[in-house]
């Protein structure tokens, strides 16, 4: 079993000593106007991925890694319908073999299920991803209506990346943040990245 799992992404890699440990689960909580989805496609990169979307068709998803440049694979793309979600999602998951990434964009549909029934579907989702030495990553919009369970999501979840865009004047600034960690050790400041064709450490100064 390897220590680490790539995130696809060098300068985090490093700063999280390789990676993220086989069987985590990661909740990547980012605006919906921000460029996370530049984030997504470096993880579903790293290894085999099953790309599952709750808002978008099959077809635009793959288009989007088509337009995306530099992308070295393409993602098995599944969309969840509106009707029993957690089921569909649950079904496509447990079908996930081993060392690959099952990414969920969004998860908000998933969340605003019934508490319970959710509950079950991430405990079932953390026992697969850890039985098969895998990597889930849930996509969590941090918008204008986030959804009741959004706390439950970051507390079940291994890892926690957060995603901070802010715009002043003519320049926008993007900083991730790792403040949970489980298997290893939360970063204590906040990493400055380029969210352009790549992600990419900013090496630009702050200028207090």
């Amino acid at each position: 079993m390897a220590n680490r799992l790539t995130t696809g992404i060098p300068v985090l890699d490093r700063k999280l000593n390789g990676g993220v440990p086989p069987g985590s689960t990661v909740a990547l909580s980012a605006p919906p106007a921000s460029q996370s989805e530049l984030l997504l496609y470096e993880l579903s990169a790293a290894r085999p991925t099953l790309y599952v979307t709750t808002d978008r068709d099959e077809a635009a998803v793959r288009s989007a890694f088509e337009r995306a440049p530099g992308r070295p694979g393409m993602p098995e793309v599944r969309y969840v319908p509106t009707d029993a979600p957690l089921e569909h999602a649950r079904q496509l998951f447990q079908r996930l073999p081993d060392d690959s990434t099952f990414v969920v964009d969004p998860v908000d549909l998933l969340e605003r299920q019934d508490e319970t029934r959710y509950r079950n579907f991430l405990h079932d989702l953390q026992h697969h991803v850890q039985s098969t030495d895998s990597l889930a990553v849930l996509h969590c919009l941090d918008g204008r209506s986030v959804p009741d369970l959004r706390d439950l999501t970051e507390h079940v979840a291994d890892v926690v990346f957060q995603l901070h865009t802010e715009v002043t004047g003519d320049t926008v600034e993007n900083r991730l943040a790792v403040p949970k960690f489980r298997g290893g050790r939360a970063l204590p400041e906040t990493i400055k990245l380029e969210l352009a064709e790549s992600v990419t450490i900013d090496t630009s100064r702050d200028i207090a």
